[in-house]
C-alpha cells in the first residue's frame, strides 16, 4: 500500500500543500523546523488518526486556523485505489475511507500499517521496561486484532481491580481476577511467541549492519512465569491479595513483565555507547517491519524522521542495504545529506518554511 498524493491544509507549520507521493521513497530535504516531520507526522494521522508526536490533536492545528485537513489518494496491494480524508475542527475528528466514515481507530491501523522512526526509540533500548513492554504490544497489535483487544481489556480490567483494592472492595476483586487471568494468559502466551519470531530476525539484521559488533537476543520473562490455566493466574493473584492492598495496586500481572536485551558481556544497554545503542534502536524498527511482512505478508508504510544522522556511512549504507520489507517510506535528511536510496523509485523536496518544492 502506498499513498500515491498527499493534500494537507492547516496543519503544524506546513502551507497549504499537495504533493506527488507517488514512489516508494519520499525524500524530505531541509534544515531544521522547515515542515519536514510535520509532513511525516501528517501521513501517521492518515495512518493511526493519531499523532506521534502529541496526545492532543489541537496542537497540531496551524497557528490562527479552526482545523486542519488531511487527505490521500492510495493504491492498495491488489492495485486498487481508494481515498482517505481526515480533518479535525472543535475538537472532533473525522476519518473518512472512500466515502465510509470510520469511527473506530482500530479499523484505520488495519487499513495503513506504518511504522514510525523517531529519537525517542532509543528508550526501547535503554528507557524504562514500560518503553520495552510497549514496543513489543504495539508491534504485535500492528498485525493482530484480537491482541489489540486483549490488551484493550486487560489494561480496563486492570484499572477496575486496582480501583477496587484503593476502594477496599474486596468482595468484587475476586471477578477482575479472572478477567485478568483470561486476558493475561492470552497475552503471555502471544508475547513468548513474538519474541521467539522477533529473534529469528533481530539479531541476525544487528549481526550484519553492525559489522559483527555484539551478537545480541531478546529475552522474555514473565510476571507468571509458573502458571500455565486461568486457575493458575487467579491462585497466583489471590496469594498476592495482602500485598496488593499493603501497595494499593496489582502487583504481579503482565503490566509487569520483563524485556531485556543482552549479549555474551550482560546487559546491552550497560556497556553499549549511544551509537550502538541507536542502531539497535533503528534495527528494532526495521526488524518490526520484517516481523509484519512475515506474520501478515504485507509491507508496511516508514517514516524515518532524521535517525540516520548519528551513522556511519558504512552502517548506513549497510542498514539502508537491508531495508527491504515496506511498501513505502518517508525519510527527512539534512540538506547536504547523503541518503544511499534508488533515485529511479525515489520523489525528493526541498522543505523550507513549510512548502515543498520537488528537487
Amino acid at each position: 500500500m502506498r499513498f500515491r498524493n498527499l493534500r494537507i491544509k492547516g496543519f503544524r507549520n506546513i502551507e497549504s500543500a499537495e504533493i506527488d507521493s507517488d514512489k516508494s521513497n519520499i525524500v524530505l530535504r531541509g534544515t531544521n523546523g522547515q515542515g519536514k516531520t510535520s509532513l511525516l507526522e501528517a501521513v501517521y494521522v492518515l495512518c493511526y488518526g493519531s499523532s506521534f508526536r502529541t496526545d492532543n490533536l489541537k496542537e497540531c492545528i496551524k497557528h490562527g486556523e479552526r482545523g486542519f485537513f488531511i487527505s490521500a489518494q492510495y493504491s492498495d496491494d491488489d492495485g486498487l485505489e481508494g481515498e482517505i480524508k481526515i480533518s479535525y475542527a472543535d475538537g472532533k475528528r473525522k476519518i473518512v475511507v472512500d466515502d465510509r466514515e470510520i469511527r473506530d481507530r482500530k479499523e484505520l491501523i488495519y487499513l495503513f500499517p506504518a511504522i514510525v522512526f523517531c529519537h525517542g526509540d532509543i528508550s526501547f533500548i535503554s528507557g524504562e521496561m514500560e518503553n520495552k513492554r510497549r514496543f513489543f504490544d504495539q508491534m504485535m497489535s500492528l498485525y493482530s486484532p484480537s491482541f489489540f483487544d486483549n490488551i484493550r481489556h486487560y489494561r480496563y480490567t486492570l484499572s477496575q481491580r486496582n480501583a477496587a483494592i484503593k476502594g477496599e472492595i474486596d468482595s468484587i476483586i475476586p471477578i477482575y481476577d479472572q478477567k485478568l487471568a483470561i486476558y493475561g494468559l492470552e497475552i503471555m502466551r502471544e508475547r513468548t511467541k513474538s519474541v521467539y519470531e522477533f529473534n529469528c530476525i533481530f539479531p541476525l539484521l544487528f549481526d550484519k549492519v553492525s559489522g559483527g559488533e555484539h551478537s545480541l537476543r531478546i529475552d522474555y520473562n514473565p510476571s507468571w512465569s509458573e502458571a500455565g490455566s486461568i486457575s493458575d493466574i487467579e491462585s497466583i493473584l489471590e496469594s498476592n491479595i495482602e500485598r496488593d492492598i499493603t501497595m494499593k495496586t496489582t502487583t504481579s500481572g503482565i503490566h509487569r513483565d520483563r524485556f531485556s536485551i543482552s549479549s555474551r558481556n550482560g546487559s546491552f544497554a550497560s556497556f553499549a555507547s549511544t551509537g550502538q545503542l541507536r542502531l539497535a534502536s533503528l534495527l528494532f524498527r526495521i526488524s518490526e517491519a520484517d516481523y509484519f511482512y512475515k506474520m501478515t505478508g504485507k509491507k508496511p508504510i516508514l517514516l524515518i524522521d532524521d535517525v540516520l544522522l548519528e551513522l556511519d556511512r558504512e552502517k548506513r549504507v549497510r542498514l539502508i542495504d537491508n531495508l527491504s520489507c515496506y511498501s513505502q517510506a518517508y525519510y527527512t535528511f539534512l540538506p547536504m545529506e547523503n541518503c544511499f536510496l534508488k533515485e529511479d523509485d525515489t520523489i525528493s523536496y526541498n522543505v523550507e518554511d513549510g512548502g515543498f518544492s520537488r528537487l
